[in-house]
Protein backbone atom coordinates (compact mmCIF):
# COMPACT_ATOMS: atom_id res chain seq x y z
CA UNK A 1 0.00 0.00 0.00
CA UNK A 2 1.57 3.31 -0.82
CA UNK A 3 2.31 6.11 1.41
CA UNK A 4 -0.61 8.15 0.03
CA UNK A 5 -3.35 5.41 0.32
CA UNK A 6 -2.43 4.49 3.76
CA UNK A 7 -2.37 8.15 5.27
CA UNK A 8 -5.50 8.22 3.65
CA UNK A 9 -7.43 5.46 5.14
CA UNK A 10 -5.88 6.30 8.52
CA UNK A 11 -7.03 9.98 8.40
CA UNK A 12 -10.92 8.38 6.95
CA UNK A 13 -10.82 5.74 10.03
CA UNK A 14 -9.87 8.60 12.35
CA UNK A 15 -12.44 11.10 11.20
CA UNK A 16 -14.84 8.47 11.76
CA UNK A 17 -13.50 7.45 15.97
CA UNK A 18 -13.37 11.54 15.95
CA UNK A 19 -15.75 12.32 19.69
CA UNK A 20 -17.90 14.82 19.28
CA UNK A 21 -16.84 16.46 22.27
CA UNK A 22 -13.55 15.65 23.58
CA UNK A 23 -12.17 16.67 26.81
CA UNK A 24 -8.42 17.39 25.25
CA UNK A 25 -7.16 21.18 23.65
CA UNK A 26 -8.74 22.24 19.83
CA UNK A 27 -5.35 21.42 18.55
CA UNK A 28 -5.55 17.68 19.74
CA UNK A 29 -8.78 17.27 18.43
CA UNK A 30 -7.54 18.39 15.25
CA UNK A 31 -5.32 15.59 14.71
CA UNK A 32 -7.67 13.22 14.87
CA UNK A 33 -8.82 11.58 18.28
CA UNK A 34 -10.82 9.02 19.31
CA UNK A 35 -11.04 6.30 22.45
CA UNK A 36 -7.84 5.06 22.98
CA UNK A 37 -8.87 1.14 22.57
CA UNK A 38 -10.69 2.18 19.23
CA UNK A 39 -7.64 3.91 18.04
CA UNK A 40 -5.02 0.74 19.24
CA UNK A 41 -7.22 -2.01 17.24
CA UNK A 42 -7.07 0.10 14.50
CA UNK A 43 -3.64 0.24 14.36
CA UNK A 44 -3.22 -3.09 15.39
CA UNK A 45 -6.19 -5.07 12.77
CA UNK A 46 -5.77 -2.43 9.92
CA UNK A 47 -2.00 -1.92 9.70
CA UNK A 48 -0.85 -4.76 11.85
CA UNK A 49 1.55 -2.32 14.23
CA UNK A 50 2.34 -2.85 17.60
CA UNK A 51 3.77 -0.16 19.89
CA UNK A 52 7.85 0.41 19.58
CA UNK A 53 8.72 2.84 21.87
CA UNK A 54 6.77 6.09 24.38
CA UNK A 55 7.54 8.42 26.41
CA UNK A 56 6.16 11.16 28.69
CA UNK A 57 5.17 14.07 25.73
CA UNK A 58 3.64 16.67 28.56
CA UNK A 59 1.96 17.17 31.63
CA UNK A 60 -0.54 13.91 32.31
CA UNK A 61 0.13 12.60 28.51
CA UNK A 62 2.15 9.76 26.88
CA UNK A 63 3.39 9.54 23.47
CA UNK A 64 3.82 6.44 22.05
CA UNK A 65 5.62 5.10 18.54
CA UNK A 66 3.82 1.75 16.80
CA UNK A 67 5.32 0.06 13.85
CA UNK A 68 4.66 -2.37 11.60
CA UNK A 69 8.00 -5.03 11.24
CA UNK A 70 6.21 -6.20 7.72
CA UNK A 71 4.84 -3.30 5.93
CA UNK A 72 7.02 -0.66 8.13
CA UNK A 73 4.31 1.83 8.34
CA UNK A 74 4.19 3.96 11.31
CA UNK A 75 2.30 6.04 13.45
CA UNK A 76 2.70 8.66 16.23
CA UNK A 77 -0.25 9.31 18.56
CA UNK A 78 -0.37 11.02 22.06
CA UNK A 79 -2.78 10.05 24.60
CA UNK A 80 -4.33 12.13 27.67
CA UNK A 81 -4.84 11.61 30.93
CA UNK A 82 -8.78 10.63 30.38
CA UNK A 83 -8.12 7.97 27.64
CA UNK A 84 -8.23 9.73 24.40
CA UNK A 85 -5.69 8.85 22.42
CA UNK A 86 -4.89 11.23 19.12
CA UNK A 87 -3.14 10.51 15.78
CA UNK A 88 -0.32 12.93 15.39
CA UNK A 89 1.67 11.73 12.29
CA UNK A 90 2.42 8.24 10.18
CA UNK A 91 4.02 6.92 7.82
CA UNK A 92 6.43 4.23 5.93
CA UNK A 93 9.81 2.87 5.53
CA UNK A 94 10.23 2.58 9.33
CA UNK A 95 13.21 0.68 10.54
CA UNK A 96 13.97 0.06 14.33
CA UNK A 97 17.51 0.78 15.34
CA UNK A 98 19.57 0.42 18.34
CA UNK A 99 22.67 3.12 18.89
CA UNK A 100 24.54 4.07 21.43
CA UNK A 101 24.71 7.40 22.96
CA UNK A 102 27.23 9.84 21.41
CA UNK A 103 28.66 12.61 23.39
CA UNK A 104 27.26 15.79 24.02
CA UNK A 105 26.80 17.97 20.63
CA UNK A 106 27.82 14.66 18.14
CA UNK A 107 25.40 14.12 15.63
CA UNK A 108 25.74 10.17 14.23
CA UNK A 109 27.07 10.91 10.71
Amino acid sequence: MSALARSTILAAIAALLIPAVSPVPASAQQARCADRARVLDMLQTRFGETRRGMGIAAERAVMELFASAETGSWTITVTFAGGTTCLLASGHGFEAVDEMPLPAGEFPA
